[in-house]
């Protein structure tokens, strides 16, 4: 059988257009030949003369023979197969037609649109709906977004597609920058929120109130800004805000008390004040008297007077007395009442110096921490030890459990770190998936023993998270109290030392 196919016709040449000429008579089976440049008539005759199953199963043969590419070669199988009387190996390669060529012209219920036009609706939905939704803060790029997904829809095959992909580009390209600069805009402003933040606690004092709201505030905007942080944060300061005005209104009731009764006392001050000038003038005027008596009746009457006077002046420094006893025994329980709920503030407020989602440190309880820790060390001398750790494999883990999977890795860590560490020790949460460690009185050979213990203990109790074992490993740097060492040196070679660690591989303990 000739190979045809080196002057086959242009691709996109219709299978009509194409002249077959079978030889013989039709039904024959003696050799056939084809020949090109003819027009529909041919083909029309060719298969009008094809009166048996075999001929036109011939003339499909030769008529896919003359086409370019894989349809020639194609057709070039079916000849051969045809010419063998093959005809399941002719029905395999008509079924390898179909699958390959005709099934891309889907069948569709009578009420189900296109393919075609369901993605093109597709489409306009996720221009004109999801990204437009997007933009509401740009009205330019909306409405570019929104006039892309109208063009798309309106599109039908076989119109031109250039102008709709140089619009797709410049739409994509315009958001790209637009997110670049929103995001630059984003950060700014976070870290201009944060200076100010910063700033209000400088100017508070050190007893301050709100320095552990500011604090937990500073820490959610140092990490990711996912919705479960935001609202656990806004929940936690919530209730300690609703404590602490409960407890200021009590200090505010006791202080008013405390008032009232020093006004009463400083009445009663006046009272006797006035009291006692009354008494005086009387008593002037009783020695007068006495100057001037002129008999015993005289002096029993001046005497009976003065002894009145003296008894109502002493009843009334005895009433002072006990009234000033009585204010200053409630003076001293409002004092009390006063202190007890002062503390009490402080403590709810100590609330948010810890991290809500695992009870450790958060950034201000640590800082407090070392600045005690160091202070004894350069007091007495003592050793510290500061580990900076680094759950591995934390993204991948929140990726594929999502938040709630993340926590409960970030917890079950703090509780393991609890039930292992002495209790002179503490963990802290920076933030994410990172904690530092403080081990007071523990020198570098039994500060990396305590690490890698943890790291065992962690590995015998695997996390069990949706039905499925999480382990949880860490890698951590490790680093010793010097003379001169201030936290931020303490931490920054921590921090270098946990680096050099993750450098070397996955649940590693270096020291700096």
């Amino acid at each position: 059988m000739t190979d045809r196919r080196d002057s086959r016709p242009a691709p996109g040449t219709q299978l009509g257009s194409l002249a077959l000429v079978r030889a013989g008579a039709a039904g024959s089976d003696g050799p056939r030949a084809v020949t090109r440049g003819g027009n529909g008539l041919s083909l029309q005759q060719l298969f009008a003369h094809a009166a048996h199953p075999e001929s036109l199963l011939a003339a499909f043969a030769d008529g896919m023979a003359t086409l370019p590419g894989e349809l020639g070669d194609m057709g070039d199988r079916l000849q051969s197969a045809q010419a063998d009387a093959d005809w399941p190996r002719y029905g395999r390669a008509m079924r390898q037609l179909i699958d390959k060529y005709i099934r891309t012209i889907e069948l569709h219920a009578p009420d189900a649109p296109p393919d075609g036009d369901r993605l093109r609706e597709q489409l306009r939905q996720v221009l004109g709906i999801t990204v437009a939704g997007l933009l509401q803060h740009d009205p330019q790029l909306r409405e570019q977004a929104v006039a892309q997904a109208a063009a798309w829809k309106q599109w039908q095959p076989g119109q031109p597609l250039d102008a709709l992909e140089q619009g797709q580009r410049e739409l994509g390209h315009q958001i790209g920058v637009r997110s670049e600069a929103w995001q630059e805009r984003d950060e700014l402003l976070l870290g201009l929120f944060d200076l100010l933040l910063e700033n209000i606690s400088e100017l508070l004092d050190d007893g301050a109130w709100l320095h552990g709201q500011i604090d937990a505030v500073r820490q959610l905007l140092s990490g990711p800004l996912d919705t479960a942080a935001v609202e656990r944060t806004r929940s936690e300061l919530r209730q300690v805000i609703y404590k602490q005005g409960l407890l200021k209104q009590g200090i505010s009731e006791s202080k008013a008390a405390m008032r009232g009764l020093m006004g009463d006392f400083v009445q009663q001050l006046d009272g006797m004040a006035n009291s006692t000038g009354e008494y005086h003038d009387r008593i002037s005027s009783y020695a007068l008297g006495l100057r001037e008596a002129r008999s015993i009746a005289d002096l029993n009457q001046l005497l009976q007077a003065v002894l009145q006077d003296t008894g109502r002046v002493q009843q009334q420094a005895a009433q002072a007395r006990d009234h000033l006893a009585n204010a200053r025994l409630e003076v001293e329980v409002a004092e009390q009442r006063i202190a007890q709920l002062e503390q009490d503030l402080r403590e709810v407020t100590d609330l948010v110096r810890t991290d809500p989602l695992t009870g450790a440190l958060n950034r201000r309880g640590l800082d407090e921490l070392l600045q005690s820790e160091l202070a004894r060390s350069a007091r007495g001398g003592s050793a510290l030890a500061v580990a900076v750790i680094d759950l591995d494999e934390f993204g991948q883990t929140n990726s594929q459990f999502g938040h709630a999977g993340g926590d409960a890795v970030l917890k079950h860590f703090v509780s393991v770190c609890q039930l292992l560490l002495r209790a002179s020790d503490s963990v802290a949460r920076l933030g994410g998936d990172e904690f530092v460690l403080v081990m007071p009185d523990t020198p570098g050979a039994d500060s990396m023993s305590t690490l890698q213990r943890l790291q065992r203990s962690l590995a015998q109790r695997v996390l069990n998270v949706q039905d499925q074992r999480v382990p949880v490993h860490f890698s951590a740097g490790l680093a010793q109290w010097s003379a001169g060492d201030s936290a931020e040196s303490l931490l920054r070679r921590a921090d270098e030392a946990l680096y050099a660690a993750k450098r070397l591989g996955r649940n590693r303990v270096q020291a700096g």
